[in-house]
């Protein structure tokens, strides 16, 4: 067998000047000089044992083994752009750094499941979770921070994909000694003269259940108030008050505290994934990304 004496380069050179028709161009389009060009190519028609161009004054042209070359040269380029290409997304699956940036009641319920399964996979990718309000968190992903986020903010975002996973209801908490606990269901309406506990109006929560019910003429008042639903959580279980929160806030088996459905009206959220739309996501993000998508359609099937 004889041995293949020529370059990545080589071909390249033979390709740009084959589609260019000019040493000029083609050397501008590689950002090398005319002179470095042509020593590519003679050695690639050296290597080859024949002519590939033939050089006029005023253009070039392809010898009719050059036409033969040229796709097979272009079929070899793309092999190998697509192995190395391959080879780059192996290699990322096997190390790096995934950042998700997601609201605390997500990243407690829904990521460790699925990066539980991306561990399994992909053992030498180590995962970072941003748990963080709803603004905050989606601050990250929109900085490029976080590679991709899960969020109920995002959807009136330009450059963000906000791709929906679940709706969630506001329900409303309460300790399971409360005269209410037996309940089905609340009407907003019934709160109203109830001294509540909920998060502070910077919350992302916060602003979307009171615009949700700005229409009723008598709305509960909060009286105590904490930054994260953990701490709301902790005024409950103290007896100071009832809590409007998402159903992820509060796991079904608490042994002081239940939650009921909220109605007329009834409000949920949208939990979704975000990303950017300009940014594609890297090897080790999509892979955990798709893994939350398909727990989303297997959820809702």
């Amino acid at each position: 067998m004889s041995r293949i004496n020529f370059a990545l380069e080589d071909l390249q050179a033979f390709i740009a000047t084959a589609e260019k028709g000019s040493f000029r161009v083609a050397a501008e389009t590689l950002h090398i000089s005319q002179p470095a060009l042509s020593r590519r190519i003679d050695k690639l028609e050296k290597t080859l044992g024949s002519r590939l161009l033939e050089r006029t004054t005023r253009r070039v042209e392809m010898t009719h083994v050059g036409r033969q070359f040229l796709e097979e040269a272009r079929t070899a380029l793309d092999i190998l752009d697509s192995a190395v290409f391959r080879l780059g997304d192996e290699a990322a699956l096997r190390r790096g750094l995934v950042t998700v940036a997601a609201i605390p009641s997500a990243a407690a319920h829904l990521l460790p499941d699925a990066i539980s399964v991306f561990a399994a996979r992909h053992p030498g990718v180590r995962v970072r979770v941003i748990d963080e309000s709803a603004n905050a968190a989606l601050s990250s992903v929109l900085s490029g921070e976080s590679d991709f986020g899960l969020n109920f903010m995002g959807s009136q975002e330009p450059n963000i994909e906000f791709r929906p996973i679940r709706t969630e209801p506001y329900r409303l908490v309460l300790r399971r000694d409360h005269p209410w606990a037996d309940r089905k269901s609340v009407a907003w309406a019934d709160l109203a003269g109830q001294r509540m506990a909920g998060v502070s109006r910077q919350s992302g929560n916060r602003a979307l259940i009171e615009n949700a019910i700005a229409h009723l003429e008598q709305r509960p008042t909060i009286y105590y108030e904490a930054n994260h639903v953990v701490g709301v959580l902790a005024l409950v279980e103290a007896r100071l008050g009832m809590a409007v929160l998402p159903g992820l806030a509060l796991p079904r088996d608490h042994p002081r505290l239940c939650a009921i459905a909220l109605i007329e009206p009834a409000v949920d959220r949208v939990l979704a994934l975000i990303r950017r739309r300009d940014r594609a996501l890297q090897p080790a993000a999509k892979a955990l990304f798709d893994i939350l998508t398909s727990d989303a359609e297997m959820s809702t099937d």
